[in-house]
């Protein structure tokens, strides 16, 4: 809290926290120490159900990430699905703004590059 007070302090950047997993449950000390960000969102960790987080975190936290899982579904899933999971990803984290679109964390080398244009597709289709 005092580095990021610090940092509050000396300029108007927003503070990103990068963490990966279950974060759930420590979303209000991240807020309470000055973290504006988070990402990734991984959507198949304990707890990380995008609606709730919304809803519980929305008006205080910035998200980035959780527009699709990279470990299950976005290698294996259809290309309707991809679509289906991009959209609900933006209608629920998007809803209000405070949510940048992006896959819940690095590709995986299963990731065909196809589903990555349908993944950027679905997203241009929305706007």
């Amino acid at each position: 809290k005092r580095l990021y007070d610090f940092i509050h302090s000396k300029t108007q950047a927003k503070v990103f926290m990068h963490s990966c997993g279950s974060v759930f449950d420590l979303i209000p000390d991240l807020i309470e120490a000055g973290v504006q960000i988070l990402n990734p969102i991984q959507r198949s960790a304990a707890k990380m159900d995008i609606a709730t987080m919304k809803q519980e975190f929305g008006k205080e936290f910035c998200f980035w990430g959780g527009g699709i899982d990279v470990q299950q579904v976005l290698p294996f899933a259809s290309h309707e699905r991809i679509r289906d999971e991009v959209a609900y990803s933006i209608d629920t984290l998007g809803r209000d703004g405070g949510y940048v679109l992006a896959p819940s964390h690095n590709l995986q080398s299963t990731v065909e590059p196809r589903k990555m244009q349908v993944l950027f597709q679905a997203l241009n289709d929305l706007r």
